[in-house]
């Protein structure tokens, strides 16, 4: 691979993984921290919204944040053709 090339795929593994820390910061620290007193105001079934954010919920999206991750990181490795 040449360097224009690695970089370019650094770039978008990089930007990815930025992107995705980014979601994970606002919902376990602005939802689950910052925004709970509002959010509390909401009820998922019998629970306050804000306290199944800081409880679960940023559980459950930084588990499904490594799924997406997974499925981005395949389609960049299979356009810089660097996939297995």
């Amino acid at each position: 691979m040449d360097k224009a090339k690695a970089d370019a795929y650094w770039k978008a593994n990089i930007s990815l993984i930025r992107n995705l820390l980014i979601v994970w910061a606002v919902v376990s620290y602005g939802f689950g921290i910052l925004l709970v007193q509002p959010l509390n105001n909401i009820k998922l079934g019998a629970v306050p919204l804000g306290f199944w954010f800081a409880h679960q919920g940023s559980i459950i999206i930084f588990v499904i944040l490594i799924f997406i991750y997974v499925s981005q990181m395949n389609k960049i490795d299979q356009q810089f053709d660097v996939h297995e």
